[in-house]
């Protein structure tokens, strides 16, 4: 039986540290194929390129930079330079948490939901920046890869780790939390006089509710939230709120 195929991605870039950190030791149980962005592409979300050539450059054996986005790099990872479907597809280790709202704009989580849309499990993995002990919170990563491989979550599913990086052996299994951020457009003045704007504020803290990945990180522990892409409102569904004036309302069989 040929050893599972993991495919890892980040959205760091090729020559993120973590990256390899992370894939070296994957490859004690299973074989790599490593593809990430030629360059830091942070917060790029789910962008896929569809209007301009991608580029792709082989670095060392199997590892391979592309002109493009986390998605890209698995899209053509799974469909052009895998030999078999990956069992898993791996993004990061990131430099920063990816907690709460932070999945829908993180190109480190996009990466593993591409990874998902693919058939594969996703796994999605971030630490905390300036993290004392990063070793430790790799081996932690690498592990939780390695019992998605050997008691295989669904394809389909995807799992966001984070982690302090303080040395820490205590995890839990989250939801989703809700952290703040100051919100803010700053307006400046190129040489010439022209506007433009920087977008983004910095961390203001996360709202305290129990059992969610932010309060679990904030405790030192290390937190995997499972998610799945389904993202319907199956409650809402079930009894709609109003009914649109001039139209019926038709319902399915059964």
């Amino acid at each position: 039986m040929p050893r599972p195929l993991v495919l890892c991605s980040n959205d760091d870039g090729i020559h993120a540290p973590h990256l390899e950190a992370l894939a070296s030791k994957i490859e004690a149980f299973a074989d790599v194929l490593v593809v990430a962005p030629e360059r830091q592409r942070s917060a790029a979300s789910h962008a896929i390129t569809l209007h301009k050539p991608l580029r792709l450059t082989e670095v060392r054996p199997r590892r391979y930079s592309l002109s493009g986005t986390p998605v890209d790099c698995v899209y053509l990872g799974v469909l052009k330079l895998c030999d078999r479907k990956p069992a898993v597809v791996v993004s990061g280790v990131n430099d920063g948490y990816n907690l709460g709202s932070d999945v829908f704009y993180s190109g480190t989580v996009a990466a593993a939901v591409e990874g998902a849309l693919r058939g594969a499990a996703g796994i999605a993995c971030s630490l905390a920046p300036r993290a004392k002990d990063v070793e430790h919170a790799i081996d932690f990563a690498a592990r939780v890869v390695k019992a998605a491989i050997e008691e295989p979550i669904p394809a389909g599913t995807v799992l966001n780790v984070n982690m302090p990086g303080k040395g820490q052996y205590e995890y839990q299994w989250t939801t989703l939390g809700r952290r703040l951020y100051e919100d803010d457009v700053a307006e400046r003045r190129d040489p010439r006089g022209r506007p433009y704007y920087w977008v983004g504020g910095g961390p203001a803290g996360h709202d305290d509710v129990e059992g969610t990945d932010c309060v679990a990180v904030a405790r030192g522990w290390n937190s995997i939230t499972p998610m799945h892409l389904d993202l319907t409102d199956r409650g809402r569904l079930a009894k709609p709120p109003w009914e649109v004036e001039g139209f019926r309302v038709m319902v399915g069989p059964g």
